[in-house]
């Protein structure tokens, strides 16, 4: 392909709007260019690199026994009624009416629309197990559209579902997923760290996420040396234990005009904010509960979503908290009549001579413990691990990392298939309802976390299987022969079945090279001045110092060579 005849807009400043390397990076390439807030063009160039990502992706699925389906982008809103997910699903899904007033979903993902496929042709144990999957568009209205193409409204999104008779055939068809989805990030060039994970409004129980580690990452990646990995969402973290052997001591009530926060806790009885149980007012499904934790925690809302068992959570307004507890925002605990669930972190009991609102304004009580001023009834994990805890296998110190989701694997369990009524026959001809997995992988958020990890301070520096050329050529000729010398090694290259972007424009060495380096092809060949005087072709590796000298002859053995 030669550059004077391809669309290549590369960009020598950075954009004003791009704050990460491979948003930046990915503009000033040429690879996209932005339409709205979180839609992005894929502009000759990018899209290359886009499609080897999706062929690898394909190959591995198909190498795994996944059958590839092609479905409709738009899907009727009876299937997500049909599942309970039509009013779970939040503002994020896009909600449209055709002209006759029928409703429909652009598709944020498929596992209604592809069980119903599956349930209108398997009928019996002889039709599965069986694994479908499709590359296709999908739409989520992010409220905040960023960093790219990592966050944004219009994405590709390879998305799998396995069917399967029981459980034992559903862990074989996850393990063959997660086996798959470490060859697809292996072949991409991309370091991965599978992490245990939450999952989410998608259900089921087990979950793994892919994770990239990455600066500007927007999940938390708790990890320690045993081998336990777990997003914060998920992870979990021994206790200390019990504060001291401080004997009990009389429970109080203090005065506290205006102390409301931590912060404010902390300074007004000079002790640390461990010593605090802070108690929270939460709308769980509508209904009023507390979440009671220790100061120095933050509450972690999808564990405590997870251990009521609610499908909504939201903090509860200040009129709701004053209802609850007669008294404004800042003034709430356990210890009294309180008439509404309470949910206590595991921390919690380990506190002694704790400090908790009072429920009355502008006081608090010290000397709290628990047994003694309220007694836990309802506990669990509901706050997030963070850097140092102690890990829940091996109790060693746990280290954090920012990281990028490329990929999630689910085992959904019954959740589809019992909502929407699928049945299959068994071997004795009994009715059975089919266990069923979900596996997802972020194409175009694939392409920008190799970005992530692949670049200098010249540009990007893609792995060769998915590189949108083997070669990047620069030719050096001015006058009508040299130019005719260039083409001759053009057409060497090509016929010996390397893929090459020659850059046949007029303009400078320098600027030429700069782009090179930009966009980031594995190879560069330079025909210039020394094969002009003496024959010897320049072979240089992008990642690479060394120049390596070629004669015509034995040029494309020395490209094959060095794209290895």
């Amino acid at each position: 392909m030669k550059l004077s005849r391809y669309m290549v807009p590369t960009l020598k400043e950075v954009p004003s709007d791009a704050v990460v390397t491979s948003h930046r990076l990915m503009i000033r390439a040429g690879l996209i260019r932005k339409e709205s807030a979180g839609m992005y063009a894929y502009l000759p160039l990018g899209f290359r690199v886009l499609r080897k990502i999706m062929d690898i992706v394909r190959e591995e699925m198909d190498r795994a026994g996944a059958l590839e389906f092609l479905m409709p982008e738009m899907t009727s809103a009876d299937l997500w009624k049909e599942s309970g997910r039509w009013d779970t699903m939040g503002p994020e899904m896009f909600r449209i009416k055709d002209r006759n007033g029928q409703e429909y979903a652009l598709a944020p993902t498929h596992e209604e629309a592809m069980t119903n496929v599956v349930r209108q042709i398997v009928a019996s144990y002889r039709d599965l197990p069986v694994t479908v999957y499709q590359m296709n568009t999908k739409f989520r209205d992010e409220i905040r559209p960023r960093f790219g193409v990592i966050r944004s409204k219009e994405f590709i999104m390879k998305d799998a579902y396995s069917f399967d008779m029981n459980e034992k055939g559903l862990e074989e068809s996850y393990q063959a997923m997660r086996k798959a989805y470490r060859r697809i990030f292996e072949r991409c060039g991309l370091e991965t760290i599978p992490v245990e994970a939450d999952t989410g409004s998608m259900g089921g129980s087990n979950s793994e996420e892919f994770m990239v580690a990455s600066e500007v990452g927007e999940e938390y990646l708790l990890l320690c040396g045993c081998g336990y990995r777990a997003n914060q969402e998920k992870a979990e973290y021994r206790r200390t234990g019990r504060q001291g052997n401080e004997p009990q001591a009389d429970i109080k009530k203090v005065p506290t005009p205006d102390v409301k926060t931590i912060d404010d806790l902390v300074a007004f009885f000079k002790c640390g904010a461990d010593k605090f149980l802070k108690s929270i007012i939460y709308l769980a499904d509508g209904k009023p509960v507390m979440a009671v934790v220790t100061g120095d925690r933050e509450i972690n809302e999808l564990k405590l979503k997870r251990a009521l068992g609610a499908t909504d959570l939201e903090l509860a307004p200040d009129t709701v908290v004053m209802d609850v507890t007669k008294a404004p925002v800042g003034f709430a605990g356990p210890v009294s009549d309180i008439k509404i669930p309470v949910v206590y972190d595991l921390s919690v009991a380990d506190v002694v001579n704790g400090i908790t609102g009072a429920n009355e304004k502008d006081m608090h009580f010290t000397g709290v413990n628990s047994g003694r001023d309220f007694t836990v009834k309802n506990e669990a994990d509901i706050t997030s691990a963070v850097e140092g805890d102690m890990c829940p296998k091996c109790g060693a110190a746990m280290s954090v990392k920012k990281g990028i989701e490329v990929g999630h694997i689910f085992k959904l369990g019954y959740k589809y298939t019992k909502s929407m009524n699928v049945t299959v026959l068994d071997e004795k001809g009994k009715t059975v309802t089919p266990i069923m997995g979900c596996y997802g992988i972020g194409v175009n958020r694939t392409m920008a976390a190799i970005v992530e990890q692949h670049y200098d301070e010249r540009g990007i520096m893609w792995p060769r299987s998915v590189a949108p050329f083997d070669v990047h050529m620069v030719g050096l000729g001015k006058s009508p022969e040299e130019i005719a010398r260039v083409e001759e090694i053009y057409d060497l290259l090509v016929e010996g079945g390397i893929d090459v972007l020659y850059d046949d424009r007029q303009a400078s060495p320098g600027f030429k090279f700069a782009d090179a380096d930009l966009i980031g092809i594995p190879v560069r060949v330079t025909v210039g001045k020394t094969y002009f005087s003496g024959g010897e072709i320049e072979v240089k590796s992008r990642g690479g110092s060394e120049i390596l000298k070629s004669a015509k002859e034995n040029l494309v053995k020395l490209v094959r060579e060095t794209m290895k």
